[in-house]
């Protein structure tokens, strides 16, 4: 089911609007989801296939159908708290994505799949002695991006 869905976000509604960033996070942003069974049956480079099509399906419909003009950014991160693959469009370059938290762009898409699809707890996550008198670092964490847009950021 999960590559149906990766397959299925090229055809969903899409909102490319510079002046907008919300509203395109609100219309392009999917959290995706796989039960363990399903993740066990499928591999990384099944997945980063599924993506890989479906960015550039995304290309072809930005261009061609919505005629858009400007740099846009199809792109995908793992949510580990969360146990969710997550992906969006955006109309900004990959080294401007819009996150609250630092992030590190990659070409590499197998290193943000393979997490997911190994992850024997999807979304439980270890918690820190409540004792502990310091904040944890977040590293950055790895976002891969396809730019689909006619113009390059």
């Amino acid at each position: 089911m999960l590559l149906t869905f990766i397959a299925e976000l090229a055809d969903e509604p899409l909102l490319l609007d510079p002046a907008d960033p919300p509203a395109e996070w609100e219309t392009n942003t999917w959290w995706l989801s796989a039960e363990v069974e399903d993740r066990q049956a499928l591999t990384t480079a099944d997945v980063v296939t599924a993506f890989e099509r479906t960015a550039a399906a995304l290309r072809v419909r930005i261009r061609d159908e919505l005629g858009f003009p400007g740099v846009a950014t199809f792109y995908v991160w793992h949510d580990d708290l969360a146990g969710q693959l997550r992906c969006s469009t955006g109309s900004v370059p990959p080294e401007s994505l819009a996150f609250g938290g630092t992030y590190r762009p990659t070409d590499d898409l197998r290193p943000i799949v393979e997490p997911f699809l190994t992850d024997p707890n999807p979304g439980v996550v270890e918690l820190c002695d409540e004792e502990a008198d310091f904040e944890p670092e977040i590293p950055p964490f790895p976002v891969w991006g396809a730019q689909v847009g006619a113009a390059t950021g």
